[in-house]
């Protein structure tokens, strides 16, 4: 860490230094001073007022005004979503306008909006029972049109058959008929109206079950759905009439009606009257469809106003709803009229709050200003880290696994590079990752488009890691060079094979093999064995002997950067009984299996390594015959095994016992003190808090080493193989792009068939984005993830930490309301 000469901090490597602040404010320049730190966003409050519920805080008549106000824009923001109207992004800002007067502004327009849709309803509903009144005027009008029409003309035809025929009984029965008292006629009644299609059926059942049969039922299907009057909904419909004889069964038929919420509507038999009303219900139809439109038009008009300022006063009831909630966090001083306010801040911001609270007690005119002062704590502080848009994607991949401790080492800083040269590892192919860098590249040219839209979640999340993507795509076309691989097909690009054939005919190249004719390849693996007999078996072993160098490097560093943990924290135990001993162990072990791999390809020997590592535990002392790589071998491996031996209780013991021995000492002669010397109220808390942990509990604490201990020896083997998975997944990656390539490209081209190459082409394009630069890139993505999170972290980093979330008006754009 530097401190300001010529070694320039690193922001990203240690959190940024915390302090406890207390701030004194007068109450008259309590509320800008809270704006003016919300505007800073470098101070975390502390509730003071954690005991007290909502509303017994000092502000909570105004977070209820504010919470009013929030709920008026919600309702806002519902009518534009029913009226298809979204709010404008660059609100209208022309004028700035106070929380008071748009807490009127928003009340009137509420009301105004209110009285619009509810007058809107009533003509709406008016307007669907005039719509329905004339569908049954018409309905039921050709209905009885039909029945009367019908009626003359068998009454017609009757005559014309009796007169006709001259029968004996026909002039009397004629006779009676016309003789027949007129009072003594049955007059039937009817009920006329609408009802839905799917009760219909039950609706004409019930009516004859409850009359027993004594009903006249008729019904006529209306061809397009029906708006209903009392539920707003488009339902199909059915006009129906009832004829009915008695006042009773009005009675029932009226229930019935009801119950199945048929509406019931006036007709007259009258063919004059029929066409008056009729003629009537049209102009008041054509009025109202005039209002409706009318009240619409000024609706949709008031809602596109609401909508281009919508956005701006949605965030200024938040900011107003945050302050007050901010303000109800600190505690109120009666007697001294200010309050008081602690939280953390960067030590680097002490000049700019200082600079805040004066510039709040200026334009308030306060008579006192605000008093700014560092309070001593145990505390441990929040974890604040600079970070920008290209390294806050890497911190969101550490931070997932847990926030740093305060000021501890940050992986962050490693993972920018260590990350996505692991992924590139397991998807090496140069062509791929150019695919890859286009997509992003496209991200990161239109991410001032994207960053103002509202993406969906998977686009969003892609988006958020556009830099973390572009450095994945960047690393593997360096991998897929040394692997020399292009969707699978090698190139000469560094120049020309250093293998060729025996034979100038080449015909005994997949027999006897071919001879190194001129210089090794400068760069990566040689194009020429790709597609060769020993191709799986070369790639096999380079991969995962390099699989093996990458994890105990990278276990190696993170040894390391415990060290630089401890040293910062001044802590030699761990330097001297945790350092010291783990790197001894792993690099006795897996450190001399590294520098085997490293000697065998340098020397060009035939040793077996396997062999070399299982009797080097199995039969120490044994002679190494042909596997003997380098003079003294088998001492050191005794040396180094002995070591190992040794480190394992070196760890395990020597640590408990010291912090047992630390702790009587640091507490030695703090039983007893003075306390009528201490008078700050302070001073005192922190002296109680220095009694409250003085238990140590032995026994825990040398379980909590053993566990550590016999986890670091288990974790050294079965991480170490755990990083295997590098050499496993880009076989993977290598044989599936290979099969894809053989199988479907070159197999499509072999049948010389325009159509069935075009064929080809399409499904080794979607085979190639689907599997291969989706499906794998997640793997490869998670199992990087996995290597970093418990193969590398775990050697230092304790990630128990918590954010600094500073009070910011730049972050309220982020969050829900």
């Amino acid at each position: 860490m530097g401190d300001g000469g010529c070694w320039p901090t690193m922001d990203l490597l240690r959190s940024e230094e915390i302090q406890l602040v207390q701030l004194i404010i007068p109450m008259e320049s309590a509320y800008r001073a809270i704006v003016y730190l919300g505007e800073l966003g470098l101070f975390q409050f502390k509730d003071l007022n954690a005991e007290k519920s909502p509303f017994q805080r000092t502000y909570a008549t105004q977070i209820k005004r504010c919470g009013e106000m929030a709920r008026k824009l919600r309702f806002f923001r519902e009518q534009m979503t029913k009226a298809s109207l979204s709010p404008s992004i660059h609100s209208e800002r022309s004028t700035d306008i106070y929380i008071e007067h748009l807490e009127v502004k928003l009340g009137e327009l509420e009301a105004e909006l209110i009285e619009l849709n509810g007058n809107n309803e009533k003509l709406q509903s008016t307007y669907n029972e005039l719509t329905e009144y004339k569908l049954v005027l018409q309905k039921a009008g050709e209905f009885f049109n039909s029945v009367e029409s019908k009626a003359a003309a068998q009454q017609r035809e009757f005559e014309a058959k009796n007169f006709g025929e001259g029968s004996i009984d026909s002039p009397l029965l004629f006779e009676q008929e016309m003789t027949t008292d007129p009072s003594k006629q049955v007059k039937l009644g009817y009920i006329s109206g609408l009802v839905s299609r799917e009760k219909s059926m039950a609706f004409e059942r019930i009516l004859f079950r409850t009359t027993r049969g004594n009903v006249f039922l008729r019904q006529s299907v209306v061809d397009s759905p029906v708006v209903d009057p009392v539920s707003g909904q488009k339902i199909e419909k059915n006009v129906f009439v009832v004829f009915y004889s008695g006042e009773r069964a009005k009675q029932k038929i009226l229930k019935i009606c009801d119950a199945f919420g048929a509406n019931r509507y006036p007709f007259t038999d009258d063919l004059g009257k029929q066409f008056q009303m009729i003629s009537e219900v049209s102009e008041k139809l054509s009025e109202l469809k005039t209002t409706i439109d009318v009240g619409m038009v000024h609706r949709s008009n008031l809602l596109q106003t609401i909508g281009y300022q919508f956005e701006h006063w949605s965030l200024l009831v938040k900011k107003e709803k945050s302050i007050y909630h901010t303000l109800n966090m600190l505690s109120m001083d009666v007697t001294k009229k200010c309050l008081v306010a602690e939280g953390w801040s960067p030590v680097f911001a002490k000049d700019q709050i200082q600079n805040a609270l004066r510039r709040a007690a200026l334009d308030s005119n306060s008579q006192v200003g605000a008093i700014f002062q560092v309070l001593p704590t145990k505390e441990p502080p929040p974890t604040f880290f600079r970070t920008n848009k290209f390294t806050s994607a890497f911190q969101e991949i550490v931070d997932a696994y847990g926030v740093a401790k305060y000021q501890e080492a940050n992986p962050g800083v490693y993972t920018i590079i260590t990350f996505p040269f692991l992924f590139a590892v397991m998807f090496g192919d140069w062509g791929h990752g150019i695919c890859l860098l286009l997509a992003t590249l496209y991200l990161i040219i239109r991410e001032k488009k994207f960053s103002s839209q509202k993406l969906g979640d998977i686009t969003e999340m892609t988006f958020g890691g556009r830099y973390v993507i572009m450095m994945m795509a960047l690393f593997s076309i360096y991998t897929g060079l040394i692997y020399n691989e292009f969707f699978s097909v090698p190139f000469e690009l560094f120049g020309p094979s250093a293998y060729g054939c025996r034979d100038p005919s080449c015909r005994d190249a997949y027999t006897v093999g071919l001879i190194k004719v001129r210089a090794t390849y400068p760069f990566g693996v040689d194009p020429k064995w790709h597609g060769t007999r020993s191709e799986l078996p070369f790639l096999n072993s380079l991969k995962m002997k390099m699989s093996i160098l990458l994890g105990v490097a990278q276990m190696n560093l993170g040894i390391i950067i415990s060290y630089y943990n401890a040293k910062f924290f001044g802590d030699s135990i761990n330097i001297w009984y945790q350092f010291v001993p783990q790197m001894i162990f792993l690099n006795s072990l897996f450190g001399y299996l590294s520098l085997l791999i490293i000697v065998k390809w340098c020397t060009g020997s035939q040793a077996d390594l396997y062999h070399v590592m299982i009797y080097m535990f199995l039969s120490p002392t044994d002679d190494l015959g042909e596997n003997q790589l380098f003079f003294g071998q088998k001492f050191i491996q005794i040396v180094l095994l002995l070591l190992a031996l040794v480190a394992v209780p070196w760890m395990l013991l020597p640590k408990p016992f010291l912090l047992k021995k630390q702790h009587q000492e640091r507490h030695q002669g703090q039983s007893y003190s003075l306390i009528d010397s201490i008078d700050d109220p302070l001073e005192i808390e922190l002296h109680h808090d220095s009694h409250s942990h003085e238990e140590f509990e032995f026994s825990e604490v040398f379980v909590h080493q053993l566990i550590h201990t016999i986890e670091f020896v288990l974790g050294a083997v079965s991480n170490t193989a755990s990083y295997l998975r590098l050499w496993a997944l880009s076989l993977a990656h290598s044989e599936l792009s290979s099969v894809f390539y053989d199988k479907v490209l070159l197999l499509a081209w072999g049948f010389n068939n325009t159509i069935v190459l075009i064929v080809g082409i399409i499904v080794f394009i979607c085979a190639t984005v689907g599997v291969l630069l989706v499906m794998e890139t997640l793997s490869a993505f998670l199992h990087a993830l996995r290597l970093h999170w418990v193969e590398f972290q775990n050697k230092f980093y304790e990630g128990d930490g918590y954010k600094f979330c500073p009070f910011s008006f730049a972050l309220l754009t982020l969050e829900d309301e």
